[in-house]
């Protein structure tokens, strides 16, 4: 992540500055030119106050002090450029500095500034010669009211001063800039974390409404055929069928009640908070298929299904109800097997199977991704889900569940 891609990560401190991995040159700001023009005063301060020093002691030629004031002028203009060659700055200065009193103020600035953009590298070298020139000015030029070891010392503090200051500057804006990137990294993953779990919420959502609705509305579709074809029933079986009709509306009512009752927020009420079906409610589903008039056979060893966990039995009532739609879609008027056996620790297994119809049937349309959610269901909990036609003809469905002791 780089400067150039998130320009709204770094602090304002950071604005026309170039660190290290952040190449490339901004725009000085307002806060930039506020900066500038108060460390120029300053250099041009610290300078003036080396010249009326210079101009005090009156040995000293007008010439060289003429040549003083130039000098001194161009090492305090020469910080205006300071951010774009801090280097170059801070080394030319030095070397001012060396005989130039007067650029003393604007070279500090310059090493200060060096500490600042550079990294340690860069700053140890330039550092390390500014502290080995520091004795030579005052060999050359020495202030009258100054010792020689005093101006050395004096002058070596405030290098050292300022490049610890200026490193310190830059770890700080450093420091920043790595919490904004942080913190916008995980506000990204979050963003991306919330996008996922609605994703798995809707697939959750779709899932449950395709095993539950489908089974409801295929019913409706097989007793309305029925009425449809079969005009001269006898009236008693009109209404049976209208029955089951009218139950099974009823029924897909309730259950896309429901489903839809865990989008709204816990405030909104809680009605459709109906109990989940479970391996005991089994045997009420079959019943409703041979309302339907499917031939269904239940064959349990499940010696108490209330034992049962509750997510394992839902599981295996979602996969029963899945596999009695689908033969009810692909093969009406087969009977059909439903077969749940096993036991603490040794797992439950659930096989749904039917023979091929032997009577021309319209099929009723489906899209396929009822057996792919039951195979994603069965091992969400932790199973295997098997399917496929048989040898002789007809389909299978086959479920291994775990169930511990």
């Amino acid at each position: 992540m780089t400067r150039t891609e998130y320009p709204w990560l770094l602090p304002s401190a950071l604005a026309g500055h170039e660190l290290p991995g952040h190449p490339g040159r901004a725009r000085r700001t307002v806060r930039d030119w506020a900066v500038d023009i108060a460390l120029f005063l300053c250099a041009a301060a610290v300078g003036t106050a080396a010249l009326a020093a210079i101009e005090a002691d009156h040995t000293t030629p007008d010439a060289v002090v003429f040549a003083d004031s130039l000098l001194g002028a161009a090492a305090c203009c020469a910080l205006w450029v300071r951010r774009r060659w801090p280097v170059a700055v801070a080394c030319g200065l030095t070397v001012l500095s060396l005989v130039e009193p007067v650029a003393a103020g604007a070279m500090l600035i310059a090493v200060f500034s060096l500490a600042v953009h550079r990294p340690f590298k860069q700053v140890a070298v330039v550092g390390v010669g500014t502290l080995v020139v520091a004795p030579v000015q005052p060999m050359l030029r020495p202030d009258p009211g100054t010792s020689f070891v005093a101006s050395t010392v004096i002058g070596v503090l405030l290098v050292l001063l300022m490049l610890s200051w200026g490193m310190v500057v830059r770890s700080r804006r450093h420091l920043v800039v790595t919490l904004r990137e942080r913190a916008h990294r995980a506000e990204a993953e979050a963003a991306l974390r919330a996008e996922k779990a609605q994703r798995l919420a809707r697939e959750a959502i779709a899932r449950e409404m395709h095993d539950v609705l489908a089974h409801r509305l295929t019913l409706l579709s097989v007793h309305a055929g029925a009425l449809e074809f079969r005009p001269d029933a006898p009236p008693a079986e009109v209404g049976r069928a209208a029955g089951v009709i009218r139950d099974s509306a009823h029924e897909a009512l309730q259950d896309l009640r429901e489903i839809i009752g865990v989008l709204r927020a816990p405030e909104e009420g809680d009605e459709g908070n109906r109990p989940q079906p479970t391996l005991v409610t089994l045997e009420a589903l079959i019943d409703e298929s041979r309302s339907a008039g499917m031939e269904v056979s239940l064959d349990t060893t499940v010696a108490d299904p209330a034992q049962v966990p509750a997510a394992t039995g839902r599981t295996v009532y979602r996969i029963a109800q899945e596999a009695l739609t689908n033969a009810r879609k692909h093969a009406p008027g087969a009977p059909v097997r439903v077969a749940v056996t096993g036991g603490p620790g040794d797992g439950l297994t659930i096989e749904v199977g039917n023979p091929a119809p032997t009577e021309p049937f319209e099929p009723v349309p489906g899209s396929g991704q009822g057996l792919i959610g039951l195979t994603e269901r069965a091992s969400l909990a932790g199973g295997s889900l098997e399917h496929g036609p048989r040898p002789e003809g007809g389909f299978t469905v086959l479920a291994r569940l775990p169930w511990p002791a």
